[in-house]
């Protein structure tokens, strides 16, 4: 009896132990970490569309961001059609005064807008748009936070084109995540600063 006592607490302790080192490799290497950590901002893209499969993925990655009181305030509008991408980049440009293709030639816009009546508008936004970049990467595909879609939808040809997508209500635009394949070098990561964090123990 004493014997199979003891051989039970060293088949726990053995337990344990392996329990303990798969713990560690996880804490060590977990997947959804690595994937925050070497998402990066891609400003060089090749002109082949996503499925629409990966979109919706993407999309639907969104649709999960964390919102005020799970109020969800924001909406996604994702455009794959050319000649309206490429409306929506002619008024973003103009916001800078520019004619260049702010969306990097990017063939495919997420619009992220919120609801203003909603408090936290804006921040829900802006996790919405940290899924979708997240999520993007996730999947192999590059994304990029491309901003002045405030001052786009606050336009009359914003409100236009919101008319014609049936969206109605105040709503602000948040970012526009453009997505699509990386063209070129995958971009390495500046150094993080050496004060980003600090620890109050």
């Amino acid at each position: 009896m004493k014997y199979c006592f003891l051989s039970l607490v060293l088949m726990l302790g053995l337990f344990a132990s392996c329990t303990n080192t798969q713990n560690e490799q996880v804490m060590t290497k977990n997947e959804t970490i690595e994937n925050l950590k070497t998402r990066r901002a891609i400003r060089s893209y090749q002109e082949k569309v996503p499925d629409m499969e990966l979109i919706k993925k993407v999309v639907e990655a969104g649709t999960y961001a964390p919102t005020g009181m799970g109020r969800q305030s924001p909406i996604i509008v994702a455009v794959t059609d050319k000649a309206v991408r490429d409306t929506l980049s002619r008024l973003n440009a103009g916001v800078m005064g520019s004619e260049n293709d702010p969306f990097y030639g990017a063939p495919v816009v997420l619009v992220v807008l919120a609801d203003r009546n909603v408090p936290t508008h804006v921040y829900d936004g802006a996790l919405v748009m940290g899924n979708l970049m997240n999520a993007a990467h996730a999947l192999g595909l590059g994304s990029c936070w491309i901003h002045r879609a405030k001052e786009v939808f606050d336009s009359e040809e914003g409100k236009a084109l919101l008319k014609e997508w049936g969206i109605e209500g105040d709503y602000e635009g948040i970012g526009n995540c453009i997505l699509g394949y990386p063209a070129g070098e995958y971009p390495a990561p500046a150094p993080r600063k050496p004060d980003y964090v600090k620890f109050v123990e």
